[in-house]
């Protein structure tokens, strides 16, 4: 497979990866470029995603008080 990176050895902008995976007969190959600010921009959003997760689980396990839960429903972990 020909180099298809591009070479930034000037350009410190850019940044590249190259991924090869060879597991019996199965072959995989990924290449990505990606400059400085989408590299920022996917760190704030995996960051934000993270944050969030952590207040929906945080929300989701709290025990509510006493009388809060509709009389229907039965508090029960199953």
């Amino acid at each position: 497979m020909p180099n298809t990176l591009p070479d930034h050895s000037t350009d410190r902008s850019l940044h590249s990866a190259r991924l090869q995976l060879r597991m019996g007969s199965m072959r995989a190959r990924a290449e990505a470029v990606i400059s400085t600010r989408g590299l920022l921009a996917v760190g704030a959003l995996v960051a934000a995603t993270l944050l969030s997760v952590a207040v929906v689980v945080a929300v989701s396990t709290r025990k509510l008080p006493q009388g809060a839960m509709p009389a229907r429903m039965k508090r029960s972990r199953w």
